[in-house]
């Protein structure tokens, strides 16, 4: 089968490899036949050989990558059939591939009528609707989301159907084109830190999330942005053992820094597929880039470098199954 392999920090090279087939899966294992893939900002690190792993080089085929939709090809899971279509985590993080052996327990049923490329944002989706639950009530609450990446949308999204009183964005990029679709009522165009050095007290919001990817400056800048009694949310995974944080400020403003993996996959992939069907311009909204699996390379070029009009990047098999959208950058 065709897939990629990451040989050197930033490169990756496509491969021909035996593929897998249903007689080495065990016990809860499902085999997927990949038909979208995207690339989240917690592989970037992986991709660039950052963030706390320290992984061989040639990486395993297929890496780094973990959100994919398909078909089921072979299953010893009592959950799926071959031929349904599901979507959820390639648990080995080898999405990269025209085959995957991935976790039944990662996956959930894909029955939302979107073509592939759009359908696979049931994945991040989910991991932001369990962000969502972590937060509690948020109605007539005042929300602020650090960093208007791909998560970052999708939060201001989400909190804003929760009833959020107000959702400030807060990105050095411009997303002023995204601003009404994402439920955003203040739009920063700055740093955090420019924007956390020019709000007063009252500005201050009750609910801060970073959405940027743990970096100590934003973290700060989080909490620095937080209302008495209020709630630093960090999302995803961290890319250092430890942070220096303001814990005085912590302290005497009462804060609650909170943060968390993802439990639960089914029930919030099956919850970010129903969203999914009743906001059926979400995903079209957040993937910008589609590519052939065998542009991987240039896939991660582009996920690695914000800019204006780059959100969501993802691959598709072949050329053949690309969207009317195409390749576009």
């Amino acid at each position: 089968m065709q897939a990629a392999q990451l040989v050197a920090p930033s490169l990756i090279t496509n491969v021909t490899v035996t593929p897998p087939d249903g007689s080495s899966l065990v016990n809860g294992e499902v085999l997927v036949r990949v038909a979208a893939a995207s690339i989240c900002g917690s592989d970037v690190p992986h991709f660039r050989r950052g963030g706390q792993t320290a992984d061989s080089i040639p990486a395993a085929v297929g890496y780094p990558l973990h959100e994919i939709m398909g078909d089921v090809v072979a299953t010893r899971s009592g959950d799926f059939e071959v031929g349904q279509r599901v979507v959820g985590w390639a648990s080995e993080m080898n999405g990269l591939a025209e085959l995957v052996i991935t976790s039944a327990e990662q996956l959930a049923l894909c029955d939302v009528e979107l073509p592939p490329w759009e359908a696979v944002i049931a994945q991040p989706l989910a991991c932001v609707l369990f962000a969502a639950s972590r937060l509690g009530n948020v109605a007539g609450k005042d929300v602020a989301v650090i960093g208007l990446g791909a998560i970052g949308l999708m939060l201001c999204h989400v909190l804003k159907r929760a009833g959020a009183r107000s959702v400030t964005g807060v990105d050095p990029i411009n997303r002023v084109e995204l601003k009404s679709s994402f439920g955003i009522n203040h739009l920063v165009h700055a740093s955090s830190t420019e924007w956390v050095q020019n709000i007063d007290e009252r500005s201050r919001a009750d609910v801060v999330i970073e959405a940027v990817g743990h970096q100590i400056a934003t973290l700060r800048d989080a909490i620095d942005a937080t209302a008495v009694g209020g709630i630093v949310y960090c999302f995803g995974i961290p890319a250092l053992t430890a942070y220096p944080i303001d814990l005085t400020t912590v302290v005497r403003n009462n804060l609650t820094v909170s943060g968390g993996v993802t439990l639960n996959h089914r029930r919030y992939l099956r919850e970010a597929c129903g969203y999914l069907a009743a906001n059926p311009l979400l995903a079209r909204a957040l993937v910008t880039h589609i590519l052939p699996m065998h542009e991987a390379q240039r896939a991660y070029d582009l996920a690695s470098s914000p800019a204006p009009g780059r959100l969501k990047v993802v691959l598709v098999p072949t050329t053949s199954e690309l969207d009317e959208r195409g390749s576009n950058e």
